[in-house]
């Protein structure tokens, strides 16, 4: 009978590393929307949305306040109606919504409002740089992606794509995508992407 030989057992020791390599990759894969679904349907959740379709051509370079929604760059009538689409889904697919938070521009407040009918201005998650001087610049949107929602419930936040990028990394939002963030109290996990159309027919 053959011993356990030191070739064997680091064959075995390269073998059991790669299984939890695997294992590791698997867990941290991006659940697919119908998935996404059934996790949020629980509650426990925070949707982040970059704002709906803009006229790209435009910006903010000449905007005096954030109520000067003629001077920035807005939504679309196509973003309008992906916005209402957004929210039309949600509820069809029974997804609990709690706090509504967006970023105080006025095409991210327009895209909640129009999703979710309501919108909680909200400077914290506020657009700004893909890379902030001040390292503390997207702390406050950390914190409220970090924050878990009341029971049962899913929070929305409704900013832009920089904020999100700065602090999750790639790849970059699409307009109208929606990140899934499971908040740990102490730091969050992006479980799953969905854009406006890849949101699953109720079941």
């Amino acid at each position: 009978m053959l011993g356990f030989t030191p070739m064997i057992a680091r064959l075995c020791l390269a073998l059991l590393l790669a299984v939890a390599g695997l294992a590791a990759a698997a867990a941290d894969a991006p659940l697919a929307p119908q998935a996404a679904v059934e996790r949020l349907r629980s509650g426990g959740y925070v949707l982040y949305f970059r704002h709906a379709a803009t006229d790209l051509s435009k910006n903010d370079a000449g905007m005096t306040s954030f109520d000067d929604c003629p001077t920035q760059r807005n939504l679309v009538d196509r973003g309008r109606d992906e916005a209402r689409a957004i929210g039309a889904a949600v509820r069809a697919l029974g997804i609990p919504i709690g706090k509504v938070r967006a970023s105080p521009f006025c095409r991210t407040v327009e895209t909640a409002q129009l999703a979710f009918g309501r919108a909680e201005r909200t400077a914290e998650v506020r657009g700004g740089p893909v890379r902030a001087d001040d390292p503390a610049r997207y702390a406050p949107l950390r914190k409220l992606l970090a924050q878990r929602p009341a029971p049962g419930t899913n929070d929305v936040i409704v900013s832009h794509g920089n904020p999100f990028y700065a602090v999750a990394g790639a790849p970059y939002l699409a307009e109208g995508e929606a990140a899934v963030v499971e908040p740990a109290g102490d730091g969050f996990r992006v479980i799953a992407r969905i854009r406006v159309e890849d949101w699953p027919a109720p079941r």
